[in-house]
């Protein structure tokens, strides 16, 4: 039996009021410059609450506004509208920081003004605006189809258990105590991705070497830069071939689609749905340990690498290939995802011969690849699979730290489970 002795039945419109933004004219929106105000949008907010100003785009207001519509430090605005057809950052909250920048209340979003202090925290109100059951009242009451859209009113109508002051404080504080963890662990994720693509950069052109395999110590300069001398330079046509087999069988395979930094993966877990076609007859076959780019959008990065499954389907709009013996594809699935070769693929794009935005076969293999010993390849994939493998466990723990938050963001904001204070 839940214990909720305490807890009162709540509207959020007996402890809040949500006062709507103002409309900016669109005239005097320019990019950010340092010191000028910055006008917040819903393009700023992360889905999982909070901004996310560091990795959206800003824009600054030169026009001249009410003054009121500043932001203070620590305001909660609410966002108001969504594109999506479920809502799923409906009423998602945002609070501003305290950085020295001037944040502006813009339209389409609610900032959450306190009543009573003495009887709801704000740091418990984000939690609150956090979870499902606030989202789904939000949808649930929301005009529109294509574009959902809330109002103060329908926000303030949200009913819930509402615990005493400092049980609210102590929820707020455990959960905060939560997400630090999380911020903390993408921010090593963070830093771990940063170190491997420099260590990609020194060790798959040969800054940076095992002494095992040194046999010179000078260097030969080519269209990348510069190699080690004793590596070799070679096109992708001499160490790899095309591969062209059709499903005219029609074999009952998984499909698979090409993304710019996963690589090769299966469609219909990926997107959710089935983006490929119903006959597969003209896709074709790619097996384990085959290589697969889209020949009309490599520029974007996408190629992969098929260790998936023995055998599976792709669009007829890429190109397969496979290597020869004397290639670890781990090194050179490698060195073909890093953003030098990504840029190589665009310049390529450009320079083809039917000027199509393609890159088929015939020009992709004449593109050469810096090449060490088959030993020295080995040794260089294992050190960045070593990093892969530390990164994919850190994600694991990211991921189980968010679905533990969530679980006991529902057991604390319910009150079936109770704090001590």
């Amino acid at each position: 039996m839940i214990n909720q002795e305490g807890w009162s039945w709540t509207k959020l419109g007996d402890l809040i009021s949500i006062k709507h933004g103002w409309p900016f004219k669109s005239e005097y929106m320019s990019d950010y410059l340092h010191g000028r105000p910055i006008i917040v949008s819903i393009g700023n907010f992360e889905y999982t609450g909070g901004f996310r100003f560091a990795s959206t785009t800003l824009k600054a207001y030169t026009g001249e506004f009410p003054q009121e519509f500043i932001l203070k430090p620590d305001d909660i605005l609410l966002a108001m509208t969504c594109q999506t057809p479920k809502g799923e950052i409906l009423g998602i909250p945002g609070r501003i920081p305290d950085d020295g920048r001037i944040y502006l209340h813009n339209q389409r979003m609610g900032k959450v003004i306190i009543k009573y202090k003495d009887k709801v925290d704000i740091d418990f109100l984000y939690w609150l605006f956090l979870t499902r059951e606030f989202n789904h009242h939000l949808v649930e009451t929301a005009t529109g189809t294509k574009i959902l859209h809330t109002a103060p009113d329908r926000i303030e109508s949200f009913g819930f258990l509402l615990p005493p002051l400092p049980e609210q404080r102590r929820i707020a504080e455990i959960l905060s105590t939560w997400d630090r963890a999380i911020d903390l662990t993408a921010q090593l994720i963070a830093a771990k991705r940063q170190y491997k693509r420099g260590l990609m950069q020194q060790l798959l052109t040969g800054k940076r070497r095992f002494e095992t395999f040194v046999r010179s110590k000078e260097i030969q300069v080519i269209e990348i830069g510069s190699i080690p001398s004793d590596w070799s330079y070679v096109s992708i046509g001499d160490i790899a071939e095309q591969v062209s087999r059709r499903n005219t069988v029609g074999l009952d395979l998984p499909v698979l689609s090409c993304t710019k930094y996963d690589g090769l993966v299966d469609s219909l877990s990926y997107f959710g749905r089935q983006i490929f076609s119903e006959d597969t007859s003209t896709y074709k076959v790619v097996r384990r340990h085959q290589f697969a780019y889209a020949t009309n959008h490599i520029e974007e990065g996408s190629i992969g690498y098929q260790n998936l499954y023995d055998e599976a389907l792709i669009s007829p709009m890429y190109t397969v290939f496979q290597t020869t013996s004397t290639v670890d594809d781990r090194f050179l699935y490698a060195l073909l995802k890093t953003e030098m070769y990504r840029k190589i693929f665009e310049r390529s794009t450009s320079a083809s011969v039917d000027r199509r935005g393609s890159l088929r076969w015939n020009e992709f293999s004449r593109i050469k690849v810096p090449l060490p010993t088959l030993q020295e390849q080995r040794a260089i994939a294992e050190v960045l699979n070593a990093c892969d493998q530390e990164l994919s466990l850190l994600n694991r723990k990211l991921g189980l730290l968010k679905k533990q938050k969530q679980g006991l963001m529902q057991q604390l904001l319910t009150g079936k489970v109770r704090v001590k204070t």
